[in-house]
């Protein structure tokens, strides 16, 4: 299988980031978080506060910081020959959000053509579901674990930890509804679910490696 795309969605707390990374290493692939899909909303022109207005939440000095980067720096294992063009993309009349979403989008098309990678969130998923090599996962967990990850990773306060979870699931869920009129976590909507709280992050990294290797069988 060419040019395999795997897009992670997952719950808040579930470690879903920790499994995209971890994959990418294991396959020797690039992997695109956040602090990709930020910095290239910025090359293309976006008013700098959209980032904070429209995406995740980050520290402001990370902000900063990317605003001193560059698309091609080593440390983000771009794929090799690629390069961004997203600056030429005209902005339409649409609400702030919708403006965002689509330079995200043609973003992360354009990072699907230059080469196998691994993409964590972004809607990416569903961006590229018409891609003849796309293989969705969506990553999931017991609540109870989650909000103990949240506490113990993120270093959330103990009394605000549910609730936070709670909120950001909501976010994410309304946000995936938003944009492409479907349920987020729904199982039809991906091509594997994983509950991390069954099988941990490594376990739920093999479990990916596994299924991918009978696709690229077929």
């Amino acid at each position: 299988m060419k040019n395999c795309i795997i897009t992670i969605s997952r719950e808040y707390g579930s470690g879903g980031r920790d499994v995209g990374r971890m994959l990418a290493e294991q396959l020797g692939l690039p992997v695109f978080d956040k602090e990709i899909m930020h910095l290239a909303i910025e090359k293309s022109g976006l008013p700098g506060d959209f980032i904070e207005k429209h995406c995740e939440k980050v520290p402001s000095k990370f902000i900063q910081a990317l605003k001193r980067l560059s698309l091609n720096v080593p440390s983000t294992r771009m794929p090799s020959g690629y390069t961004s063009h997203v600056a030429a993309i005209p902005l339409n009349k649409k609400t702030d959000a919708d403006n965002v979403f689509q330079t995200q989008s043609a973003v992360i098309k354009e990072i699907a053509e230059s080469g196998s990678c691994v993409i964590i969130g972004r809607l990416a998923g569903y961006v590229l579901r018409e891609h003849p090599n796309l293989f969705s996962v969506f990553i999931r967990g017991d609540f109870e674990d989650r909000v103990k990850r949240t506490i113990e990773v993120y270093n959330l306060p103990a009394e605000n930890a549910a609730k936070d979870v709670k909120k950001i699931d909501k976010h994410r869920a309304n946000h995936y509804k938003l944009f492409t009129d479907q349920k987020w976590g729904d199982a039809k909507n991906y091509d594997l679910v994983i509950n991390t709280s069954s099988v941990g992050i490594a376990g739920a990294v093999n479990v990916i490696k596994s299924m991918l290797s009978e696709r690229i069988k077929e």
